[in-house]
Order: C-alpha cells, then sequence, then structure tokens
C-alpha cells in the first residue's frame, strides 16, 4: 500500500491484511484513519482514497480487483473532473470478496 493518497476512479478494490499491522487513512487527506492487522480485510469502493501512513516492518497486504473494469489510479488534482465523471459509473460487486455470492457487502451495498 502506497504512502501517498490515491485512489480508483474505474474499479473498485479489497486489500486484505496478510501479516503485520498498519495504520492506514481512508477518505483523502481529511478521512478516517484506522488501525489494521493480519486478517482485517477492507473493500474499497472506486473513488475511496487511501494511503498507508506507518505499518510494522513484517507488513504485507494483498490487494485485489475484480475481474472486470480498468485499474487506474488517481492522484493529481488535474484527474479529479474526469474521476466524478467515472466513478458512478463503476458497477456493483458481483460477489463479496470475502464471502461469496450471498455475504453481507451485497446486502448492504446500494444500487
Amino acid at each position: 500500500m502506497y504512502d501517498y493518497v490515491h485512489y480508483h476512479s474505474q474499479i473498485h478494490e479489497v486489500l486484505g491484511i496478510a501479516r503485520g499491522n498498519a495504520e492506514v487513512r481512508f477518505g483523502g487527506k481529511k478521512g478516517r484513519t484506522l488501525s489494521l492487522k493480519a486478517g482485517d480485510v477492507a473493500v474499497l469502493p472506486a473513488g475511496t482514497g487511501h494511503q498507508c501512513l506507518s505499518a510494522s516492518d513484517d507488513f504485507l497486504v494483498v490487494g485485489a480487483y475484480p475481474p472486470f473494469g480498468t485499474y487506474d489510479e488517481c492522484r493529481s488534482k488535474d484527474q479529479h473532473s474526469d474521476a466524478l465523471a467515472t466513478i458512478p459509473k463503476v458497477g456493483r460487486p458481483r460477489k463479496d470478496p470475502a464471502y461469496g455470492s450471498q455475504g453481507p457487502l451485497l446486502k448492504s451495498w446500494k444500487r
């Protein structure tokens, strides 16, 4: 996970913490900082800014993306207006990345 704020405007992301721990800010520079540890899973809808603020030496995170969509990495202000147009077009995930087709994510994710 990068130490700078970034987001994806054309695809959702899931982060699985495989080892160690980290302080991660979600929601951009004014977002919320959470402590993540091995076993945690974070689902980031397209457009969710995220940044690793600090991490243990053994920190290992696995990032994954749906099989459909286009990976992009947005960081600059000049990407913002285009991102505002593409984020709402990213479809609802077909499966909950942790629990599959009947997982709780799909029940709470509004269409």
